[in-house]
């Protein structure tokens, strides 16, 4: 490694680069002294155009791949970086002892920054970059240390970066500290408090901010009045200066006054979302992977043939699992939480009464979990609020605070882990507010580990015996259930926390065919569904762990391997009726997307024991670093299908030795109501097959 941070023992970039179809070794290897430059030559200038030009070229080429293959990507925030990426690089390459040369990113998705210059700098061949977010190619959708040659750090959640490099300023106080921004993530309140501690102490940071005034559910401008990232910075005494991001010669200068000022400094840049992208520029459409038409358009407008041929030649992947047994149609619960909301929401007579009952806020991820057919429907109850989710969550639970108002809430299962404070705040004051948690768990999630909804446990934080309202968790397996779920507690009292994946599952399906929760269905608070009952052992499983349960316990099945299948939707709350047959077979496997340290298992498993019921017992769940992709992950995980099955074997290999007559027995319960003359009935009470 040399001193300036690139990769001396890697072979060329060139030779690397053949089948990536931009030639990466053409970017020009700029030095530039901030301290005794104040102006660029035209030397320079040319080169750092360049350089610029051909980043954006690539990052727009395996973004769009990415999209293009199924999984994903994010192309406007990388895009738009680049004049303050490229003139940063300058500096470090001139004065690599006077920098920390670690381009920390308060933006987890900007990380195709982040592979580019990892493959600049040697460190990644320039064709695996044709495999980003491809599961187990080391390329995740934000950047984590350890798993990808080059990175130098892990972004985590969207504005938590900034806090973390205030300590990088400590421990090198002599040092120069850069780190980038946006303005979403500024809008987190890590920051806030990040900006006093860097001011109070004088930190010699430096932040450079993309103002491009798009967030995923639409611009800050206008959804979030009064927001300015500059001036916020500056109530807090931290000295900023607003540029325009395309004038090169600005932001230039803007850099080195900051890098070369003592102290906290930061560089606004003021741009549209995308610049220079027809039918994308100042839209929320560049956030995402850039669309395949568009991105043909620009590489044609570019004369890139070679980009071209390869986007177009791009195939999409999907899960290679041939058929889950006793499944049907594919649909999104997270997208039917907002159609059902807002369906209950409509049975109000007016709007008038709809808004003096109901609040909706929104953290900028209305389109991902389904509150925005909430405000398309429901205007009048609707609050589109920005990265915000400590605040926002607050602000629902004080509406709910008295009465018989519902406050409801909705963000990624991730990020209820920062709301737990508030989470306690509002179960104390006796709070009516519905959450919806969406990309629970770990399926389909090719951002990897920081978006991992895999702490859902974490919201039952309250007491076992409290004044209040008891908080109350529910994991739907379907599009049905969802809505029965939702029929019953839209107007419970307390805390209600609802999750979802971000992945489509598939109706649970009847023998007949038609949808298990569907009509002649009735969701119960605290009742479990006792979807197979004639067996030896059962497996546990709720969520989209169901599916993948329910294919594996169907083929064994016909195997001639009796096994039971239970679906517990009401997550923290015991069947006492279901726990006794289920206690009484030889065996018990919990499977779930959770983590294995916190989910339903360790919980399940503490339940038998209290009750005095004893089979053997294993789970199984998210237990280890993720591997990037989508459907790769419940494989890598362990609670795929064929894994459940392997599970399921060695439990009844092992009751089968210690009791040979096993084999041949039915774990049954006389007096359980649930146990009829079929094997399958839907839930804890007795009901047609």
């Amino acid at each position: 490694m040399t001193a300036d941070g690139y990769n001396a023992t890697a072979p060329p970039v060139a030779s690397e680069a053949e089948k990536f179809p931009i030639d990466l070794s053409a970017y020009k290897q700029v030095a530039i002294d901030p301290w005794t430059t104040k102006k660029l030559s035209e030397e320079q200038r040319s080169a750092i155009v360049a350089n610029i030009s051909l980043c954006r070229d690539a990052i727009v080429m395996f973004t769009s791949l990415g999209g293009a293959s199924g999984y994903g990507g994010h192309t406007g925030g990388a895009f738009d970086m680049m004049p303050e990426v490229c003139i940063l690089d300058a500096f470090f390459r001139a004065c690599p002892e006077k920098f920390v040369q670690t381009n920390f990113d308060e933006a987890g998705h900007r990380v195709a920054t982040q592979y580019l210059f990892a493959a600049l700098r040697g460190h990644l061949p320039a064709e695996k970059l044709l495999k980003y977010r491809h599961g187990h190619s080391q390329l995740p959708g934000h950047p984590e240390l350890g798993r990808t040659p080059g990175i130098e750090f892990s972004s985590g959640r969207l504005g938590h970066m900034w806090p973390m490099v205030n300590g990088v300023c400590r421990a090198e106080p002599s040092k120069v500290v850069c780190s980038f921004s946006s303005d979403g993530s500024q809008m987190e309140g890590n920051t806030a408090e990040a900006a006093r501690i860097a001011v109070a102490n004088n930190f010699n940071m430096k932040l450079f901010i993309d103002d491009n005034d798009v967030t995923i559910a639409g611009h800050p401008s206008q959804y979030l009045k009064g927001y300015n990232v500059g001036q916020t910075l500056k109530g807090h005494g931290l000295q900023f200066v607003d540029v325009d991001g395309e004038n090169l010669d600005e932001v230039f200068a803007a850099m080195c006054q900051a890098v070369t000022t003592d102290g906290p400094f930061a560089v606004v840049l003021k741009r549209a979302m995308c610049p220079g992208i027809e039918g994308v520029e100042g839209t929320c459409h560049g956030h995402d992977a850039l669309a395949t038409a568009k991105a043909l358009s620009y590489f044609e407008k570019r004369g890139l043939t070679k980009c071209t041929e390869l986007l177009q030649a791009q195939k999409k992947f999907a899960d290679p699992y041939p058929k889950y047994l006793g499944s049907g149609a594919f649909g999104a619960p997270r997208q039917v939480f907002g159609e059902k909301v807002a369906e209950i929401i409509k049975s109000l007579p007016t709007p008038e009464e709809r808004k003096a009952k109901v609040f909706v806020v929104d953290s900028d991820l209305e389109g991902s979990c389904g509150l925005q057919k909430i405000r398309l429907a429901c205007p009048e109850v609707y609050l589109s609020s920005g990265v915000m989710e400590r605040g926002n969550f607050s602000a629902c639970a004080g509406f709910g605070f008295k009465g018989e108002r519902q406050g409801v809430f909705g963000t990624f299962a991730a990020f209820q882990e920062m709301i737990i404070s508030e989470v306690t705040m509002a179960r104390l004051n006796h709070c009516n507010v519905l959450c919806h948690f969406s990309h629970s768990g770990v399926d389909d999630m090719s951002d990897n580990m920081c978006h991992f909804g895999q702490n859902n446990f974490f919201a039952d934080c309250g007491l076992e015996q409290e004044s209040g309202p008891q908080t109350q968790l529910f994991f739907p397996a379907d599009v049905n259930q969802m809505k029965k779920v939702l029929d019953s507690i839209f107007w419970s009292n307390g805390l209600r926390f609802v999750y979802s994946t971000r992945s489509k599952v598939p109706d649970i399906l009847a023998p007949d065919g038609s949808p298990f929760f569907g009509e002649g269905y009735t969701f119960q608070l605290g009742k479990d569904d006792l979807i197979y009952n004639s067996a030896i052992g059962f497996v546990v499983t709720y969520g989209d762990a169901l599916y993948r349960s329910m294919d594996a316990v169907q083929r064994l099945r016909e195997q001639g391997l009796a096994v039971g299948l239970v679906n517990k939707c009401h997550l923290n709350a015991v069947d006492e009726e279901c726990m006794r047959i289920i206690g009484k077979s030889s065996f018990v496997l919990v499977v779930e997307s959770q983590s294995t340290k916190n989910g339903l298992g360790i919980r399940f498993g503490t339940w038998l024991l209290e009750r005095g019921l004893s089979p053997r017992f294993a789970r199984c769940g998210t237990h280890r670093d993720g591997c990037g992709g989508q459907w790769e992950q419940a494989y890598h995980q362990g609670y795929d299908s064929e894994s459940v099955m392997s599970q399921i074997r060695k439990l009844a290999e092992s009751a089968m030795s210690k009791s040979p007559s096993i084999a041949n027995s039915i774990a049954t319960d006389s007096t359980a109501s649930c146990l009829d003359a079929s094997p399958f009935s839907r839930g804890c009470t007795p009901t047609a097959a």
